[in-house]
């Protein structure tokens, strides 16, 4: 990747901050490795803040699934108003039983009535029949009387009231959906967790591509400042020596044009530097007033693991089949629910009355219920069905996603030998041009060279340099971003660190 396109790249992020966002930022000044940007990064990100969020939800999701197993207990009440007081109509009764009472009271003869009298019942234990039919007669219509007298219409419930029990509810069967839901609870939880391993490892290869961009930036103005100067010195001693009389006038316009064009890409240099700069701010959720000065050098390793150790990586350990693999097995549980409803439900169901709106309810109810739908119109039927399309889609997409890996692989691999290739050919090249200008120095000073032979190898010196740095810097990148695809870009400061590695300094 060339300067320019770098400087691009960068210059479209920045202009993506908002002014409302940098307002709420940190600023942190000074020196930086790439391990403590990272650090900085994800405690400060907003989008992976959002990730540990989801996934905080879906462990109190998953939390909730569990109450599935355990008793409803609950509170109903309510006041209630009908058209008009519910009743009894009993009138039929009194109409059966008042003839009998006035018949017997006026007509009836009877007989045997044991006598009341302590006094007298021992010898008379029986009341004459003529007495016996009076007291008889008397007490019928004393019944009577009451008849008469009661209410045969009375109100079972007023149409207003109110009422409130207490309910309970306990699942002893349910085909499964119980099982089911907190199963796929836990599946979304893990899935959850591989969001955010994967938004780890697209911010740590994003993160890689800035730092060492500004790394990049600011080793070019460090070059770029070194022609600079050796222009500005040659200049010096072309007009020295033109004073002397040793070089033509031509000589020393031609180091004033290199000297005025070093000065230009110095400048453009130090520009492109701070638009990087701020990229690299915006990745680490810092405020443009921040001054980072990254201090871990661009580097290439002379050897690293092979491309099918990167390829069983990611088989393994890559978040995105990682996360559709919890898909299918969440799809595996949609079977199950959809499953579950050839299966009656059932639960042991209770209610106690707390205040009832009359005496002729009960205190308490409890007993068993169940559902069962023996006919849906073949919903369930399709329902399955639709549910094991759902595997069938996954596992497409796992194959497509397996495949995409692979040939990302074969691609990023490819690129890393291109540049570890590169890189050792330009050190040679650095070592040959380094040579070339010390030759060519010395000779214009001993008037064996112009001044265009001295300007062509200090340009060519500093133009092998920052390619060899661009080539680093795309090393690092790509390095960076076959981590991620393996499943593995947590360990990019391990290569660093752990690695025989060549630096931009040696």
């Amino acid at each position: 990747m060339t300067m320019k396109k770098v400087q691009l790249l960068f210059l479209f992020v920045f202009l993506g901050i908002t002014q409302e966002a940098l307002s709420q930022q940190k600023t942190i000044n000074g020196q930086m490795t790439f391990g403590e940007a990272v650090q900085i990064m994800l405690t400060n990100n907003h989008g992976l803040k959002q990730s540990e969020y989801l996934l905080k939800q879906k462990q109190s999701e998953t939390k909730a699934a569990k109450s599935y197993y355990m008793p409803q207990v609950g509170l109903s009440g309510g006041y209630m108003a009908m058209q008009k007081d519910l009743k009894l109509d009993l009138t039929p009764v009194r109409d059966a039983i008042t003839p009998l009472y006035s018949t017997l009271a006026q007509y009836g003869n009877f007989s045997g009535v044991p006598n009341p009298d302590p006094n007298t019942n021992k010898v008379m234990p029986v009341l004459p029949d003529n007495i016996s039919t009076n007291v008889v007669r008397e007490k019928m219509l004393e019944g009577l009387n009451k008849v008469q007298s009661a209410d045969w219409e009375p109100v079972l419930q007023d149409k207003y009231f109110g009422s409130a029990m207490a309910t309970a509810q306990i699942p002893l069967f349910t085909g499964g959906k119980i099982k089911a839901a907190n199963k796929a609870a836990s599946i979304e939880e893990k899935e959850a967790i591989e969001q955010i391993n994967q938004k780890k490892a697209e911010l740590i290869s994003e993160l890689a591509e800035r730092y060492f961009g500004l790394k990049l930036a600011l080793e070019a103005v460090t070059v770029r400042q070194e022609v600079y100067d050796a222009m500005q010195r040659h200049l010096e001693e072309a007009k020295k020596m033109e004073q002397q009389g040793l070089i033509a006038r031509a000589e020393v316009l031609n180091a004033q044009v290199k000297f005025a064009e070093a000065d230009r890409e110095l400048k453009k240099a130090k520009q492109n530097a701070a638009i990087i700069r701020q990229a690299l701010l915006n990745s680490l959720s810092l405020s443009e007033e921040s001054n980072v000065v990254p201090t871990t050098d661009l580097f290439f390793l002379k050897n690293i693991e092979s491309k099918d150790f990167f390829k069983n990586l990611a088989m393994e350990n890559s978040p995105l089949l990682l996360q559709i693999n919890t898909k299918r097995e969440l799809a595996e549980q949609g079977v199950a629910v959809e499953k579950s409803a050839w299966y009656p439900t059932i639960a042991l169901q209770g209610m106690y009355n707390i205040a009832k709106p009359n005496e002729l309810m009960p205190n308490w109810v409890a007993g068993v219920g169940a559902k069962w739908i023996l006919f849906d119109g073949f919903s369930r039927k399709n329902k399955i069905r639709a549910a094991t399309y759902k595997i069938d889609q996954v596992n497409e997409a796992g194959l497509k996603a397996k495949n995409d890996i692979t040939t990302m692989i074969d691609k990023l691999y490819g690129n890393l030998m291109m540049y570890k290739d590169q890189l050792e050919a330009l050190n040679t090249a650095q070592s040959f041009a380094e040579e070339y200008v010390r030759i060519r120095e010395k000779g214009f000073k001993e008037e064996m060279n112009n001044t265009t032979d001295v300007v062509d190898a200090r340009l060519a010196l500093s133009k092998v340099k920052i390619e060899r740095l661009e080539a680093m810097y795309g090393f690092d990148k790509t390095l960076a971003e076959l981590l991620k695809f393996s499943g593995m870009v947590e360990k990019f400061e391990n290569y660093y660190l752990q690695h025989q590695i060549i630096t931009e300094n040696n």
